[in-house]
């Protein structure tokens, strides 16, 4: 994180920025459940990521579907951009980047953040808040997107 001293003395953390993706087939997400010594352990989520210097979002969302889930995939849509600084059980302010993007092809096994990747239907989706910071509500967005279209992104 980089921190930035102004001249009065205060300091004012710059956010990070994490990448989630959606990745649908056959009526089912790809959802990972996060593990090891990392924030929300236990818990599902999108699979996602930190954005690294010197790659695109797009880019980044790629390289983490394969990382963390073993599949590779193309970058469909961008869904949202949230700025919200009380994002939920987060322990710094991050900006999500939200794509939708396409699988190809399994090329690969899960990384060590995720104890299970799987396929969830929609209909065997948890309810809303049970996911990790705020990916139930990405989830209940996305779902709404599926049934009725509307203007895309969602800037929040």
């Amino acid at each position: 994180m980089i921190t930035c001293t102004f001249e009065n003395g205060n300091t004012n953390s710059l956010r990070h920025v994490v990448v989630h993706m959606i990745v649908e087939k056959d009526g089912c997400l790809l959802l990972e459940k996060r593990d090891g010594p990392i924030l929300e352990t236990g818990k599902w989520s999108l699979p996602a990521g930190f954005l690294e210097r010197d790659e695109t979002a797009a880019e980044c969302a790629v390289r983490e579907l394969k990382e963390e889930t073993g599949w590779i995939g193309e970058v469909v849509q961008l869904f949202k951009i949230n700025t919200n600084p009380y994002r939920p059980h987060e322990d710094r302010q991050n900006i999500t980047i939200e794509f939708i993007v396409k699988p190809i092809k399994k090329v690969g096994e899960k990384d060590l953040e995720s104890s299970q990747v799987e396929w969830i239907p929609f209909d065997k989706l948890l309810p809303y808040e049970a996911y990790a910071f705020d990916h139930g509500e990405t989830i209940r967005q996305y779902l709404e997107y599926r049934k009725k279209s509307f203007p895309l992104p969602i800037l929040i």
